[in-house]
């Protein structure tokens, strides 16, 4: 596949107020989502039971719901895993009750209520103690990515630039949790895997950007920063579109065919990618921009008796 886009002429740059708006409004949305109604949280990090059950024959999830209502389970999480007959459901812990006994309990509903043959698969119990350790060391697993990048791009690059890349990131983070916290999706220990994902992926977008905003600062003195920016943008466009649909395809393969176990996962990494996308341009690039970079900063320091090539 071959996109020819050297010609491009869009005006990224110049819809950066628009861009930067809408921005800051989904950031305030998200914050708000997650501070007022937070995640729902997986049994990863609030502790709980996992049993999985198999059916000798394909049987409706909310049949399964209606007979654990019944038998005292009334907060249960049920989905398929794989198939139509094998089924995972999620059981918030209970005090004084493990989960060996609470695992007989279950099947001994589902026996009851539902057709004969129904199988044990397996049980996995996470206490609350280590659920809370996990959610917080995810938490600091994406503040010391967030702070290595940092001083990354500052070294590389330049403060403002590393300013920019960080808050692209942290754009695409807190957009991709409000959005799970909106729909009340699950979040578990794959969708931060994913999240962390999102963030390398966003960062190697971004970093292209400045690398061409960086070579062509050095080739077209005479221009505007503006216009150098925005051709620099226009340069990489086929580039980050081939990456993103071939990406994106990928994603939305695992989202379908792959199953319950990982479509959170996919999902987290689909949302990340758009927004990632649109952040290496819109927010990256625009706030490195609107903090005042120039080529002042980014000219190699010129020998005696050097002449440095320009083209116009």
């Amino acid at each position: 596949m071959k996109l020819n886009f050297a010609n491009a002429n869009i005006d990224f740059l110049g819809q950066r107020r628009i861009a930067l708006s809408v921005s800051a409004v989904l950031l305030v949305a998200s914050i708000l989502l997650l501070v007022f109604r937070g995640l729902n949280f997986g049994i990863d990090f609030t502790g709980g039971t996992l049993i999985e059950v198999g059916y000798p024959e394909p049987v409706e999830l909310e049949e399964i719901r209606d007979q654990l209502e019944m038998g005292g389970f009334d907060r249960a999480t049920v989905q398929n895993f794989g198939t139509s007959r094998d089924v995972l459901i999620r059981l918030a812990p209970r005090e004084g009750e493990e989960s060996a006994e609470l695992s007989e309990e279950v099947l001994q509903v589902l026996r009851s209520g539902g057709p004969e043959g129904v199988d044990l698969r397996r049980v996995e119990f996470v206490g609350p103690q280590v659920g809370d350790e996990l959610r917080e060391q995810g938490g600091l697993a994406m503040l010391y990515a967030l702070f290595g990048i940092l001083i990354y791009v500052a070294l590389r690059f330049e403060w403002r630039f590393s300013l920019g890349s960080v808050a692209a990131l942290v754009h695409d983070v807190t957009i991709t949790l409000g959005i799970f916290s909106l729909f009340w999706l699950e979040f578990d220990l794959s969708v931060l895997a994913a999240i962390l994902a999102v963030i390398g992926y966003s960062l190697n977008d971004t970093i292209v950007v400045y690398d061409r905003i960086r070579e062509n600062f050095r080739r077209l003195r005479k221009d505007a920063v503006e216009k150098v920016m925005n051709k620099s943008v226009n340069q990489i466009l086929s580039r980050t579109i081939i990456t993103s649909f071939t990406t994106l395809l990928v994603l939305f393969c695992l989202f379908l065919l792959g199953g319950a176990v990982i479509q959170n996962f996919a999902l987290a990494l689909i949302i990340g990618v758009l927004v990632g996308t649109y952040s290496s341009i819109y927010v990256a690039a625009a706030l490195a921009l609107v903090l005042g970079v120039d080529r002042t900063v980014m000219l190699p320091v010129k020998k005696e008796g050097e002449e440095l090539e320009e083209q116009p």
